[in-house]
């Protein structure tokens, strides 16, 4: 991260641009304006064309419109627009829209104006953060060589909706940016290109030289994964990107390490670890992923001879010869090859069958090497032979059990692999060549016993798909016990929230059985362990011992502490050497909220950026990287490093699978976005590094699952969906359908926004002044819609709130959709078309109001099309905050627009439209439809005098009239009837246009049903026990539904009799 000085610095050069880079300009903006004109120059002829057509006989005019629509989508073409906004620069508006909704239209030119315009930038007040609050989030960092994927989509859309809502709200809104070196991953690429381009490896360059081809790569391509971040709209402040290997971050990486190790929080020691004997380093937990055997089965080994395949899923049983005796003991085990470094037989203590050989020895058949029968309860007595080999240096479990009975740890491999000469006389074999070997010589002995299939687990190398070996290695090690104890506190006091709740038990599971921390790899890339082992002349010190261990953020620092520590030692006896290791990479991750803030120096930012807000990621990494951030944030901070964490779902695909390159169902956000043909999809398969046979099982799944390829759904479609599956648990079953069924979500904004909206609107609509929300003058529709609106902004902030972005999701999609297109867009077609022109303007501004506002409710979800259907809409005359949505005012529920009077009254009228709708359709009644309303409720009579004939011809189409009949009046002979409630019936005239005998017969058996139910309801009303037995709102709700039936069986009674007078 770049200091308040070198921002400045860079702000003064930019601002004294050269000669040459003006002259750039200049062309720019020339053929700019040239592209202008030739555009402007094309729709001119093509309203002259048009203007052809329309004169053209009418044989001849199904053709020319057909020709008119492509002409028109083609003018409006994506690429015509984005290539006349120059970069950073507004996308000109004062050009035709297009006729429907083009993602790559839309979101052309705005994301380079928000970041040119500084929109993503924390807002301040005289240097200080504004009164209404922060909103800080770190984005995870991704690694360096990665591109976008799902995971990447899905967070970021959480992310930045986050932020873009609090930005709206008025807070100080930061989003921090960077990506991660990636230790291993970054190597290995940088290494096969050197091996590819120039046939050297990494040892040939030697170290420095190494590194500066991974810095020269790393300029070339790094910036990769920050691009296709801009394609997901997430506004960042790009200014402040942070790359792990930065100045800033790599200090404190090296102040980190040296708090910790002057604190004996960081130690040296030589433990088992995962090692990958491919690339030579110890890996952590995340980089292995276990393969499930269901027995047994030949495998290829990376490492090994590529020609062969080795026998994995089985385990062998072999003897052991008591020494002295032909007595034999008989273990098992699915790692022959490791019997090379066994040191003891376990046996349960309580086995009967051993009791008399513990503290036997017996002899290892290869070495000669005397090797004891122990006890330990951690044996099974019922499983296999009841007997164990222990092989300390290379198992997990043996470790603990060698540890507890100061057994010799033997280590029998290389650091490639191979065995070493402890293990004579296999020395020098890959490690499956010499389980083969082994077992043939067991066989020669006679000690061979037999093979059966094993279900198991087969750890691999993610990073090299080698198999991982446990070996001992002296490595740095964090000692996590007391700081995962803050940990546990801090959530249990509430200091930090972790959502979903159910985490929460996972979270205490595993700190409190936490293990230390192995934090050092066998790499060249990343930041080198800032420790020295003292040399001292005339002495040879162990390595194994830390008192020969200095750390320091300098050699002279090491020197000093070292010359401190051997005060007897002179100055000139004493060497210092670096330990040639680096980090773990998840040790740089740990310090990332304050790191990226300018700790270890004790910033502005760090004093108004840290706590982050929150942290959200997938619930994978809780602990390989959260926990570790909090731990580490509590230590060498005093707080927590964010108030929340927010974990989300893993993205599967439609069948609920993880997503795996050799199931064909990876997907590329940027095809979801841009949309990718079937034969497209599978060329990608051929490029890539799967087996022949991965490629055609992976095509079948492409074409069964893609039989069409991809289509076009835009950044704002898949953001959404990714949302609105965001429900809280822990998986994401995506079908990418459901993103092109938001896609013409968009599209019904893009008409009723522009079609609808400004076309109704008018060109000279100027809207009320932004302080004016009611002026009195509105209609029973324009309170209803208003209401809804006011209904849809306080559950859209709850749910944002709550992080329940399903919620959030469907309460504006609501909105948008069932309550201001369906509804009311479509009431105001006949209002705006009248001629009473104070109801005009109350319904204009309406309109307006639900445009402005649902705009901005939308916007953190979906930031393109809201930016550009908002840029279209006219602005208030005193709305400050009028030059992008970005900065408005999100809505928030206004106590004036609260009207469940208005909200009862309309769902009263509409449950009339919903039945006068389903009358026409039963009747086949399609225009000219005569309808008549008959109620016994006054407020509803009143209602329906005054606004119904309007509401029912925007909402009733093929309707001709609406009359209100009171209670004692008598709808007119030849009419279909439907009961709305126990005082409303409404009333079609049906006569002439339905075949009478078979309205009766539907109408009889209807009034059978009512006939039925109401004999029952009044078997259990009349039943002796009822009042004593029955709630009181119970018989209320009866007593209401008894007067529903009679009066429904009157009414049906009624249409009956009318059906027979008009047939006779």
């Amino acid at each position: 991260m770049t200091s308040s000085n070198e921002r400045d610095a860079a702000a003064a050069a930019a601002a004294a641009k050269s000669d040459k880079a003006k002259e750039r300009e200049a062309r720019a903006e020339q053929a700019r304006l040239e592209k202008l004109a030739k555009f402007e120059a094309k729709q001119k002829k093509l309203a002259e064309e048009k203007a052809k057509q329309q004169a053209q006989p009418p044989k001849q005019k199904e053709k020319v419109e057909k020709k008119e629509k492509t002409s028109a989508d083609d003018s409006a073409g994506t690429a015509i627009i984005a290539d006349v906004t120059p970069e950073g620069q507004k996308k000109n508006l004062s050009l035709p829209y297009a006729q429907t909704y083009n993602p790559a239209l839309v979101e052309a030119a705005w994301y380079s104006w928000w970041e040119k315009s500084g929109f993503f930038k924390p807002e301040m007040v005289n240097g200080k953060p504004k009164a209404e609050g922060t909103f800080v989030i770190s984005i995870p960092p991704p690694n360096v060589t990665g591109s976008l994927h799902l995971g990447h989509a899905l967070t970021n859309s959480i992310q930045d909706t986050l932020t873009r809502w609090n930005r709206m709200l008025g807070k100080t809104a930061l989003y921090v940016p960077g990506c991660d070196h990636a230790g291993i991953a970054t190597q290995i690429v940088v290494e096969k290109k050197l091996m590819k381009e120039r046939q050297l490896t990494r040892h040939d360059l030697g170290r420095e030289v190494f590194i500066k081809e991974i810095w020269k790569w790393k300029n070339e391509y790094g910036d990769k994964i920050y691009n296709q971040i801009r394609r997901l709209g997430t506004s960042v402040d790009w200014d402040r990107a942070v790359f792990t290997m930065d100045p800033n971050p790599s200090a404190a990486v090296t102040e980190a390490f040296v708090r910790l190790h002057d604190e004996g929080i960081i130690y040296r020691e030589n433990r088992l670890v995962n090692w990958c004997t491919k690339l030579k380093t110890a890996i952590s937990n995340l980089e292995v992923e276990n393969l499930e055997l269901t027995g047994r089965q030949m495998l290829s080994v990376p490492d090994h001879d590529p020609t062969k395949k080795y026998e994995f899923g089985v385990i062998v049983s072999f003897a052991y010869k008591f020494e002295n005796s032909d007595d034999e003991i008989v273990v098992a085990t699915t790692r022959l090859e490791t019997m090379l470094g066994d040191t003891a037989i376990a046996v349960n203590p309580e086995d009967e069958r051993y009791k008399d050989k513990v503290g036997q020895y017996v002899i290892h058949p290869f070495n000669g090497r005397r090797i004891p029968v122990i006890a330990d309860d951690y044996v099974d007595k019922d499983f296999g032979t009841g007997a164990v080999k222990i092989t300390p240096s290379h198992d997990q479990n043996d470790y603990a059990m060698g540890k507890r009975h100061s057994l010799p740890f033997i280590n029998i491999f290389t650091d490639d692999g191979k065995i070493n000469e402890e293990g004579a006389p296999f020395t020098g074999l890959q490690r499956f060549d010499a389980r083969i070997a082994v077992q043939a010589a067991l066989k020669e002995r006679g000690l061979y016993k037999e093979t059966k299939p094993n279900p198991m687990q087969l750890p691999i190398c993610t990073r090299s798909n080698n198999i991982v070996e446990p070996l001992m290695k002296p490595q740095w090690w964090v000692d996590c016990k007391d700081m995962a104890a803050k940990a546990i506190d801090a959530v249990k006091s509430g200091e930090l929230e972790i959502i979903p709740k159910t985490s929460e038990k996972e979270w205490f599971t595993w700190l409190e059985k936490i293990q230390d921390w192995c934090i050092s790899r066998q790499l060249w890339w990343g930041h080198r362990v800032p420790a020295y082992f003292v040399n001292i002349s005339g002495q040879v010190n162990d390595p194994l011992d830390g008192k020969f261990w200095v750390s320091g953020r300098s050699k002279e620092e090491a020197l000093e502490k070292a010359l401190t520590r051997f005060p007897n030692v002179p100055k000139e006896s004493i060497v210092l050497e670096q330990d040639p290791d680096v980090l773990d990479t998840w040790f740089s991750a740990a310090l990332w909220p304050f790191s990226v803030q300018g700790w270890p120096k004790q910033t502005l930012d760090l004093k108004n950026f840290y706590p982050n807000a929150v942290l959200e990621t997938g619930w994978d990494i809780l602990f390989f990287w959260v926990a570790r951030m909090v731990m580490v944030g509590i230590k060498l901070t005093g707080e927590v490093p964010f108030k929340q964490v927010f974990c989300h779902a893993m993205v599967r695909d439609a069948h609920g699978r993880k997503m795996s390159k050799s199931l064909g169902n990876v997907i590329d956000p940027l095809d979801v976005i841009e949309g990718i043909s079937l034969a497209d999809l599978q060329k990608r398969l051929e490029v890539g590094n799967l087996d022949p046979r991965e490629v055609e099982k992976a095509k079948e799944g492409q074409k069964r699952d893609f039989p069409n390829g991809i289509p076009q759904c835009g950044t704002d479609a898949l953001r959404f969906t990714l949302l609105n599956y965001s429900s809280g648990g822990r998986d994401i079953n995506l079908d990418i359908l459901r993103v092109e069924g938001y896609r013409k979500f968009c599209n019904k904004l893009w008409n009723a926004v522009l079609k609808m909206g400004l076309e109704k609107l008018g060109p000279h609509f100027i809207p009320q002044p932004a302080e004016i929300y009611v002026t009195g003058k509105e209609s029973l529709a324009d309170l209803w819609i208003l209401n809804k609106l006011n209904i849809a902004a306080k559950e859209t902030n709850i749910a944002l709130e709550q992080r329940n972005f399903l919620a959030a999701t469907n309460a504006v999609y609501n909105f948008w959709m069932y309550e201001l297109c369906d509804v009311y867009l479509e009431i105001c077609k006949p209002v705006l078309a009248g001629r009473d022109e104070v109801g005009r303007r109350a319904c204009r501004d309406t309109l307006y109001t639900c445009l402005d506002a649902g705009l901005k409710l939308l916007h953190p979800m979906m930031p393109f099309v809201t930016e550009e259907l908002w840029q279209r809409l006219p602005r208030r005359d005193n709305d400050v905050l009028r030059e992008t949505i970005m900065k408005a005012k999100y809505p928030v529920e206004m106590e004036c627009w609260n009207n469940p009077e208005a909200d009862a009254e309309f769902e009263a009228v509409n449950k009339l439209v919903r039945a006068a709708r389903s009358l026409m359709v039963d009747y086949g009644i399609k225009k000219e439809g005569q309808l008549f309303v008959q109620t016994k409720n006054e407020n509803l009579f009143d209602t329906l005098e005054s606004e119904g004939a309007t509401i029912m011809a925007g909402l009733i189409k093929g309707a001709k009239s609406l009359n209100v009949l009171p209670a004692d009046g008598t709808p007119p002979s030849g009419c279909a009837v439907m009961s709305v409630s126990h005082d409303c019936n409404v009333y079609l005239l049906v006569k002439g246009i339905v075949d009478f005998d078979a309205e009766i017969a539907k109408l009889s058996t209807a009034k059978a049903k009512a006939e039925s139910a109401l004999s029952d309801l009044l078997k259990k009303m009349n039943a002796t026990d009822y009042l004593q037995k029955v709630k009181a709102e119970v018989q209320e709700m009866n007593i209401n539904k008894r007067a529903g039936l009679e009066t429904e069986l009157e009414t049906l009674g009624t249409a009956i009799k009318n059906f027979q007078n008009l047939k006779d």
